[in-house]
């Protein structure tokens, strides 16, 4: 058969540069006041708006992944989550280092176009809402519910709500994380069930742990407890269940078995997107408090306040990270039967 032949392909067709590159419509130009600096600052924001774009079909990629009924682990997809993941970090890395330009304008700069600006804010970003849901932050942790859904259109507040009522990344996680039988009972004496509660491995581990806290640390014996022995005391504000939560710890501390090395690099890069995307928020804080001091933001928040506290409270995979809480050094860490460290291996 004949391959069809196809229209060559223009530079600036393809990247639809006549759209781009003319979509720059500063509010100052149309009220003929002079404000050289917009032009950046309309710039920078379309800028941040496309990588958005860029780390939601990321995210939808990874998502797709983990819907699956059984995610292989001899197959390419949690190296290619993982990637994806990365991917992911590189370019939060480009949205914290992208404040430096616009920490080029200076205060005088910005209140030559500022007032024109009202209410328009960058709560309205759609796309960044998204971005939160998608990786897991649900309503009920957002700060400033007020605000949330206020200063949009409807069709933006249907894109935030739809986007919402899909299963996210985080609780798609704790599915996957369930399904791993490698910290269940089956390998410590043949037990069938996944009880705790007198299992060889939780008792050993948690009589290390205990004999190595500090006077001040016995707080952290009642937490270990809560999390992974007495089910019953599961706190019930986590998001991760307790047998999620027991495969992500059993994952950090057998990080080194072959099998276990792209899980652990999963959670690691999970717990990197929090971390950038807090110091994203930090950066954001510093450069408003910059350029606007304690005034209100133009779409009528408390600025650099509402950020702030935004940052403090919108970490989605902190449960993972409070884990490292409970960790041993490698030393003191409970052997492994044969036939499990048979299964972690390349051998298997």
């Amino acid at each position: 058969m004949e391959k069809k032949q196809r229209p060559p392909v223009y530079y600036s067709q393809y990247l639809q540069l006549d759209k781009i590159l003319n979509a720059q419509e500063p509010e100052s130009a149309k009220e003929g006041i002079k404000a050289d600096d917009e032009m950046l600052f309309v710039i920078i924001h379309q800028t941040y708006e496309l990588w958005f774009k860029q780390i939601l079909h990321e995210l939808d990629i990874v998502r797709n992944i983990f819907r699956q009924p059984n995610v292989a682990d001899n197959s390419p997809d949690i190296y290619n989550s993982v990637h994806r993941l990365k991917r992911i970090c590189t370019i939060l890395t480009v949205l914290v280092d992208q404040i430096s330009i616009i920490e080029t304008m200076t205060p005088l700069d910005f209140l030559d176009f500022r007032d024109l600006l009202r209410p328009a804010s960058g709560f309205q970003s759609i796309q960044f809402k998204m971005i939160e849901a998608a990786l897991g932050l649900n309503y009920e942790n957002r700060f400033g519910q007020e605000y949330y859904l206020s200063q949009l259109n409807e069709e933006d507040i249907s894109r935030v709500k739809q986007a919402e009522a899909e299963e996210s990344l985080l609780v798609l996680l704790n599915r996957w994380l369930e399904r791993m039988p490698f910290c269940g009972n089956i390998y410590w004496g043949g037990r069938q069930d996944t009880k705790t509660e007198g299992h060889p491995f939780w008792t050993s581990y948690r009589e290390t742990y205990a004999a190595g806290l500090a006077p001040v640390e016995q707080q952290n014996l009642e937490h270990f407890d809560r999390i992974f022995i007495n089910e019953q005391d599961y706190p019930r504000d986590r998001r991760l269940s307790s047998l999620a939560s027991r495969s992500a710890f059993f994952i950090m501390l057998y990080r080194d078995y072959p099998l276990l090395q792209l899980p652990y690099e999963l959670l690691s890069t999970l717990l990197e997107i929090d971390e950038l995307l807090s110091l994203w928020r930090h950066r954001h804080i510093h450069m408003v408090q910059r350029t606007i001091g304690k005034r209100v933001g133009t779409g009528g928040s408390t600025g650099a306040g509402y950020l702030k506290s935004a940052a403090d409270s919108h970490m989605i995979f902190k449960e993972i990270a409070e884990l490292t809480s409970f960790l041993l050094p490698r030393h003191e860490v409970p052997e492994l039967p044969q036939q499990l460290k048979a299964e972690l291996g390349y051998n298997r």
